[in-house]
């Protein structure tokens, strides 16, 4: 049994990759009973694998061959129960199928219809395919990122995929869901990835147009530009990330470091350079491990850079729980966090087509035996 703020919701998710997964994902944690309608054969981004894509925890599976009339009426029949649908399609591939918003929405007026695409349903590059890395691209976030005079660096796809694309579909499908309550009536989210990443530099925006912005790598506040917002490397070759930006954090940095340093010149870019160079020599001098100890309980802002493996074992992540192990895969734990009703981690992964025929059955679904028989459901 799940738990969580979202307990009671019902969610068909018709299955993807990346960002569309990963919303619904959030859902199940938060106590959202997901229902995953997997293609014969499952997916195909971790073929043999499925047991181990955390994307897909807490969720069941269905498998439907919705190129079969009957098995897109089944989809639909879940629809009519569901409070949510999610995919993420190209434009148009919904409505081929015989799922799109019009007939879902006709099946079911309530229904909020998550789409979940990179350039959105409109615009000239909607038919297009894309990833992360093209999506951040066109918005001006890659090119914001990286050492100056080098080439943009990518940040994985957490700014396009994840934060800009998946964590925007669930802020829609929930605001939805409230409009929902006050009148009754569902309607489509439009989820597009370069739509959430322009959002998420609104902050960036701000600094341009006050003019503490450059618009190049490498040279503000916040991308490295400063010395004393930025990455350092030890003596065993590790590195410390350090991010004093206030003054008295500045101050207690160079108390730390034993640096002779004038605080009041923290700001001036003429002494950056310099600075830089004495803050690189003073940090190679002690490993990681003897700095951490060092700046551990103070307002430095220093914190060691850890391996993803290795986050596990921090102090600070440990005791909160964090990261958690199931059956040997890392992973997060559910969050945010709630005082009253807490959100607790699903179950595993689910084998495509593991519970077609229980779903298929306790949603309602008629003559889920003839369609397993007849190849148009899948019971694995």
């Amino acid at each position: 049994m799940t738990t969580g703020p979202l307990t009671g919701l019902r969610v068909v998710e018709l299955a993807g990759i990346g960002p569309c997964p990963f919303a619904a994902m959030t859902l199940a944690d938060l106590g959202a009973e997901v229902i995953r309608v997997d293609r014969p054969g499952g997916g195909e981004f971790f073929p043999g694998h499925e047991r181990t894509d955390v994307l897909n925890r807490g969720k069941k599976s269905v498998v439907l061959d919705l190129k079969r009339p009957e098995a897109v009426e089944a989809a639909l029949a879940l629809v009519a129960g569901a409070d949510v649908l999610m995919e993420g399609y190209r434009p148009g591939v919904a409505e081929r199928l015989g799922l799109g918003p019009d007939t879902c929405l006709e099946r079911n007026p309530r229904l909020v219809y998550g789409r979940m695409t990179g350039w959105g349903q409109t615009g000239p590059l909607a038919q297009t395919a894309g990833h992360d890395i093209g999506y951040v691209a066109v918005t001006g976030a890659l090119h914001a990122m990286g050492e100056a005079g080098g080439a943009p660096q990518i940040p994985l796809n957490l700014v396009g995929d994840f934060a800009g694309g998946g964590a925007y579909l669930v802020i829609g499908v929930l605001a939805a869901l409230r409009e929902v309550e006050r009148d009754g009536r569902g309607q489509v989210v439009d989820a597009a990835i370069v739509d959430g990443v322009a959002h998420l530099l609104s902050g960036t925006h701000t600094m341009m147009a006050t003019g503490t912005w450059q618009d190049e790598r490498g040279v503000n506040l916040l991308d490295g530009g400063a010395p004393f917002y930025a990455v350092y490397e030890t003596a065993d070759g590790r590195h410390l990330a350090v991010g004093a930006l206030e003054g008295r954090f500045y101050r207690e940095l160079l108390r730390l470091l034993d640096l002779d340093e004038d605080p009041a010149r923290q700001h001036d870019r003429s002494g950056w350079p310099a600075l830089r160079s004495r803050l690189a020599e003073r940090f190679r001098s002690r490993t990681q491990a003897e700095w951490t100890g060092i700046f551990a309980d103070s307002d430095a802002c220093v914190a060691p850079v850890v391996g993803l493996e290795e986050a596990a074992a921090h102090p600070h992540l440990r005791a909160r729980g964090t990261l958690v192990e199931r059956e040997g895969v890392l992973q997060a734990a559910p969050a945010p966090r709630f005082s009253r009703s807490a959100a607790t981690l699903g179950g595993p992964p689910p084998a495509p087509g593991r519970d077609t025929r229980e779903v298929l059955t306790s949603w309602g679904v008629a003559d889920a035996a003839a369609l397993i028989d007849s190849g148009a459901a899948v019971q694995s």
